[in-house]
């Protein structure tokens, strides 16, 4: 995945907010790269309506 790529929220690992939640099955754009825990990368995602938020790289997938 590279930034500036759209991709859908496919899944969520943890408990977010409702605000998040609302997000699943949307589609966003790649704004940049997060560490994590040391170990993994998340995403930075930007949706239409200006809202963003990180996500696992396993929760995201491309956009057709």
């Amino acid at each position: 995945m590279e930034v500036g790529q759209k991709v859908r929220i496919r899944r969520l690992r943890d408990r977010v907010s409702d605000a998040v939640v609302k997000r699943l099955g949307q589609v966003g754009t790649i704004q940049s790269y997060k560490m994590t825990d040391g170990s993994g990368v998340g995403v930075l995602i930007q949706f239409d309506d200006k809202f963003s938020t990180w996500f696992f790289e396993d929760e995201v997938e491309p956009a057709s």
